[in-house]
C-alpha cells in the first residue's frame, strides 16, 4: 500500500528501489559524476582547509576505520573520512546544488565499514549513490525558489544532508521506518548560511553534509527516532524554503530517475558555475582582441570592461583578496581570462591574484544586471564587452559554457580533469585503477578495490579476487 504522508512515500521509495530500477543513461551518467568527484576530492586533500580539518579529525579514533583518500598510511573512523573532502569544484546541478560530493565520500566510507564476509558490489554502491541524488533532486522540485542560484541556504547543506542519509539508509538495507527515521534526524543536521560562501569555512558545508547524512542513517539503524512527517511540514524541511509544496513520487514500476532526465554541469575549473559562462564569453573577446597583437592582450588600450550577468551578490566581487573570493568573484574570472585565455587551478593561485595587470584590469570592469538574466543555472547567459581607448568596442555572449548539461564535456575531457586532479596525490598505476574500475563500476563484485586504489595503491598490490570483472562483450 502506497504510503499516506510525504514522508512514509519517500521512505518507501528509498527503501523499495533496487538495481533493476537503474537505467543505462543513470548509470553512465553518474559513473562520470563519481570520477569527476573522486578526482575533486582527490585534489581537495591537498588544500589548506583540508589539512585543517586533517590534524583536527585525527583526535578520533575507532575499532572501524575507512580510507581518506590519496593516503596510504592515514584512517579515520568512517564519519570523519566522509567529512575529509573539500574543493569548490563539485559538479552542478538543476534546481541548483552540488549532488554528488555530499553522497559519494558517505557511501564510500561506509562501504568500509561493513564486516569482511559482507562485500559491497559496484551495483550496490551506485544504487545508493542514486538514491542520494535522486532525493536531493526531489526534494528540490519541491520550491520554485530553489530553481535559481540560492540567496540564503547553502543548498548541499540541506538537500545534500537528506540525500547523504537517504544514500546511506539504502546501504545499510534500513527498513521503511528507519528510512523515515533517517530522514527525520538527517534534517535536524541541515542547513548552512549563504555568508560563508568565499571562505575557507564553505567547503564544510559538502564534507558536513556528508558526515551528517552518514550519521543520521548510522543512528536510525541503532533505533533513535523522529518527526515521522518532517517532509510534509513547514517546520521540517519545509522550514528552508518560503514556498515548499511537497509532493508524492512516482511509484516504483518503471521509475523515473531525475538523472534520466537532467544531467549535471561538470566544471573546468574550480570557481562558482555561474563563472564558467563569463569565461567562455571573455575567452572569445579576447581571441578578437590579441588577433593583431601577437597573442599578448593590449591592456593599455582597454578603457573599460562590461559584464552582464545575472544580480548574485555573492559572486559580485570587484576586489578578491584570496583564493576563496577569487573563486567567487565574476570579475576576477573575467579579467584574468582576458589576460590569459583560458582558467585553471593556478588562476587562483596567490601570485596571480595579486599581479599588477589583474589589479589594473578590475578596476576597469564593471558588472550589470540586465532585467532578462535571471539567475538560474539553467537559463542565465554572460556578455563581456570590453571598450577600447579608440572607441571600438568587442563583446560576445556565452549562453551554454562547455561542461553545462546542454555541452557535456567529453569522454576525454572528463579523463582528463581527473587525471590532472589526481596527479597531485596519486601515482599514475593508481590513477588509471581509479578509471578502469569506475567505467566497469556495475561489474565490480567488491568495490573495496577503489578504496584501495584511492589510498594510492597500485593493482599490483591487490589480490586478485579484487581484480573488475570484465563481460565477454
Amino acid at each position: 500500500m502506497w504510503a499516506k504522508t510525504i514522508t512514509g512515500n519517500f521512505a518507501s521509495v528509498i527503501h523499495g528501489l533496487n538495481t533493476n530500477h537503474l537505467t543505462d543513461v543513470v548509470i553512465q551518467r553518474s559513473k562520470r559524476m563519481i570520477l569527476d568527484t573522486l578526482g575533486v576530492g582527490l585534489l581537495g586533500t591537498s588544500t589548506e582547509v583540508c589539512q585543517k580539518v586533517k590534524q583536527y579529525s585525527k583526535i578520533y579514533s575507532s575499532d572501524i576505520s575507512s580510507t581518506i583518500w590519496g593516503h596510504l598510511d592515514f584512517r579515520l573512523p568512517p564519519l570523519y573520512a566522509a567529512f575529509v573532502h573539500s574543493m569548490d569544484f563539485d559538479d552542478t546541478w538543476h534546481p541548483a546544488t552540488h549532488p554528488s560530493g555530499a553522497v559519494l565520500p558517505a557511501v564510500m566510507a561506509l562501504s568500509e565499514a561493513f564486516p569482511q564476509k559482507k562485500k559491497v558490489s559496484g551495483l550496490d554502491l551506485l544504487l545508493a549513490f542514486n538514491v542520494g541524488i535522486e532525493v536531493q533532486g526531489r526534494l528540490l522540485r519541491f520550491s520554485s525558489e530553489a530553481r535559481n542560484i540560492p540567496k540564503r541556504f547553502h543548498p548541499p547543506t540541506v538537500v545534500g544532508t537528506m540525500g547523504s542519509a537517504a544514500a546511506c539508509a539504502k546501504l545499510l538495507a534500513l527498513n521503511q521506518m528507519k528510512c523515515k527515521n533517517t530522514l527525520a534526524i538527517a534534517a535536524s543536521y541541515a542547513g548552512a548560511p549563504l555568508a560563508n560562501a568565499a571562505t575557507q569555512t564553505k567547503p564544510l558545508h559538502i564534507g558536513n553534509a556528508a558526515k551528517h547524512g552518514l550519521e543520521a542513517a548510522c543512528l536510525a539503524s541503532q533505533g533513535l527516532q523522529g518527526n515521522n512527517q518532517i517532509l510534509d511540514m513547514e517546520s521540517g524541511i519545509g522550514a528552508f524554503y518560503t514556498d515548499y509544496n511537497p509532493q508524492t513520487l512516482p511509484t516504483l514500476q518503471s521509475y523515473p530517475w531525475l538523472l534520466d532526465q537532467q544531467d549535471v554541469a561538470i566544471k573546468r575549473f574550480p570557481a562558482h558555475l555561474g563563472t564558467h559562462w563569463v569565461a567562455d564569453a571573455a575567452s572569445s573577446v579576447r581571441r578578437k582582441l590579441v588577433e593583431n597583437s601577437g597573442n599578448l592582450l593590449p591592456l593599455e588600450t582597454i578603457e573599460k570592461v562590461t559584464v552582464k550577468v545575472p544580480e548574485v551578490k555573492y559572486v559580485n566581487r570587484p576586489s578578491p583578496n584570496s583564493e576563496h573570493e577569487a573563486r567567487h568573484s565574476f570579475q576576477f574570472v573575467a579579467c584574468s581570462t582576458l589576460l590569459d585565455g583560458s582558467m585553471s587551478i593556478q588562476s587562483f593561485a596567490s601570485e596571480n591574484i595579486h599581479r599588477p595587470a589583474l589589479q589594473e584590469l578590475l578596476c576597469k570592469t564593471q558588472l550589470e544586471h540586465p532585467s532578462d538574466n535571471k539567475p538560474s543555472f539553467e537559463s542565465l547567459y554572460c556578455e563581456v564587452t570590453v571598450v577600447l581607448r579608440d572607441g571600438n568596442t568587442i563583446s560576445d555572449r556565452c549562453n551554454t559554457f562547455y561542461g553545462h548539461w546542454r555541452k557535456p564535456l567529453t569522454k576525454g575531457d572528463l579523463e582528463k580533469k581527473f587525471q590532472s586532479n589526481a596527479s597531485e596525490v596519486l601515482p599514475a598505476e593508481a590513477i588509471e585503477g581509479i578509471i578502469e574500475t569506475v567505467y566497469n563500476l556495475e561489474k565490480v563484485e567488491d568495490c573495496s578495490v577503489l578504496n584501495t586504489f584511492l589510498s594510492g595503491q597500485s593493482a599490483r598490490l591487490l589480490p586478485e579476487k579484487l581484480h573488475v570483472e570484465h563481460s565477454n562483450s
